[in-house]
């Protein structure tokens, strides 16, 4: 496809739903206009993301007889190998036609799709997931709405289970003009909403490219005593 450059056009779009107040509506409108190859979405890449592949390597991780959520899950490539983990996997996404499209993508893969708001999850969702995983969708929303995205991906942690943020990366002082919008070190200890515990916070430079940088962090919520 010949068109805008994939990150301006998001960009714009993005403006265009904020300046309604509508912090969320530009994913809908990325993913129907990808469906119909007016746009490429940005954060396609065709795979699971890579440090999510590392970490759950480095820990042998085996999700037989536990759930899992992830979060804005998009095109489905990070749901379908927590599945292939082993865990029994729900998926969601804001955008209903991304959802549609990982339905399709990934019609074998165990996973329950759905269409729903990070910033109003189901009730039921609450402290009911054993691993949740958050890839790059924290980052995509403004700063308004971001305490109530971070304290809901909080709440979904069940009691003894596991949050793993992935999130681009930036100090206090930086401006960047998103999306996304990089999290601070401060908003990824924001995590521990609702009793949390850090286990490892990581950040990660790019191999290829040292200014890109990165969080990788983990979560634990304590079993009651």
């Amino acid at each position: 496809m010949t068109g805008p450059d994939p990150d301006e056009h998001a960009r714009r779009l993005a403006a265009e739903s904020l300046a309604v107040d509508d912090p969320t509506g530009w994913f809908e409108r990325l993913y129907a206009e990808a469906e119909t190859g007016e746009a490429v979405v940005p954060w396609d890449r065709g795979q699971p993301h890579r440090l999510l592949v590392e970490w759950a390597e480095a820990g042998e991780l085996d999700g037989g007889g536990r759930r899992a959520l992830v979060v804005g899950c998009g095109p489905g490539h990070d749901a379908a190998y927590v599945a292939g983990l082993g865990f029994d996997t729900v998926a969601f996404d804001v955008a209903a036609t991304a959802i549609e499209a990982a339905r399709r993508r990934y019609p074998h893969a165990g996973v329950r799709f759905h269409t729903a708001d990070l910033l109003n999850p189901p009730a039921h969702w609450r402290e009911a997931f054993d691993l949740v995983v958050e890839s790059h969708t924290v980052q995509a929303l403004p700063g308004a709405p971001r305490p109530e995205a971070i304290a809901n991906v909080a709440h979904l942690v069940a009691p003894g289970g596991t949050l793993l943020v992935i999130a681009a990366a930036r100090e206090e002082d930086d401006r960047h003009e998103g999306p996304p919008w990089p999290l601070t070190r401060a908003e990824i200890d924001a995590f521990t909403t609702g009793g949390l515990r850090a286990v490892r916070v990581e950040d990660l430079r790019d191999a290829l490219n040292p200014s890109v940088r990165r969080w990788r962090a983990e979560f634990h919520r304590p079993r009651p005593r």
